[in-house]
């Protein structure tokens, strides 16, 4: 899995050095991502932690049946977690990214 030449949220813009860090990243390379989960008027941050695996993105389904051209595009950082399971997070403008030194 091969990093995109650009890495932009077709929403929001996402912050310089948010782009930077995730350009940056090495498959292996030990991640922590903190986001704002938001349901409803409740709102809660959560963290995850794995070994990352690449970068690409996501085209919704919900406007691949409209035109074409239209579509809304989410970029996804793939990883593996420490119990080996394979996942995956849609970054937005609120994503945080740490690369962890063991």
């Amino acid at each position: 899995m091969s990093t995109p030449e650009t890495i932009s949220s077709s929403t929001r813009r996402l912050a310089a050095e948010t782009i930077a860090l995730l350009r940056s990243l090495q498959p292996g390379n030990r991640v922590e991502i903190t986001q704002t989960v938001r349901v409803g008027a409740k709102k809660w941050t959560t963290t995850t932690a794995g070994a990352f695996r690449g970068i690409n993105y996501l085209a919704t389904g919900v406007t691949t049946d409209r035109v074409v051209d239209d579509d809304i595009v989410v970029p996804m950082v793939h990883f593996t977690k420490d119990n080996g399971e394979l996942s995956s997070i849609a970054i937005d403008e609120n994503s945080t990214f740490r690369v962890v030194v063991k």
